[in-house]
């Protein structure tokens, strides 16, 4: 698995799950919104944590800066 999402990418999605849990948990967003859009934040922190996106793949997306 080679790297395809930058720091930036990385930060929001992070930031995109903790709102999101944060919201839940406030019962702000409820029932099954609440819980699709819980496990989309899921998908974001792991996604962030190993900094592989398989839909940037599909897609031919990278955001990672490029090594010389």
């Amino acid at each position: 698995m080679r790297k395809n999402m930058g720091n930036a990418d990385r930060i929001i999605r992070i930031i995109v799950a903790i709102v999101i849990s944060l919201l839940y948990s406030t019962h702000i967003i409820s029932g099954t919104f609440g819980m699709i859009l819980l496990v989309l934040g899921g998908v974001f922190l792991v996604t962030s944590l190993i900094s592989f996106c398989p839909l940037y793949t599909l897609l031919g997306i990278n955001t990672c800066k490029k090594k010389e």
